[in-house]
């Protein structure tokens, strides 16, 4: 995997406050730039993968270390 660009520490936060802080990242971020977010909302999983669907980002990897979910976003 190529090397992260960007983190975004979106723990604690709920929905939809983790896709909007997500939206802000990838405004600032080059076409091709991965974006590794952590957040600690359960249903940020599946906000996580719809959202990539929509807007046609490419999310490249969902891992789970306990409470916390780690996505890689691949900017489109």
């Amino acid at each position: 995997m190529q090397a992260i660009d960007k983190e975004l520490d979106a723990r604690g936060l709920l929905c939809p406050l983790p896709i909007l802080r997500t939206k802000q990242s990838l405004a600032t971020m080059s076409s091709g730039q991965l974006l590794r977010i952590t957040a600690t909302d359960k249903g940020s999983v599946i906000d996580f993968q719809v959202f990539a669907e929509q807007t046609g980002h490419k999310l490249v990897s969902l891992s789970q270390d306990a409470d916390e979910f780690v996505f890689v976003l691949k900017k489109r």
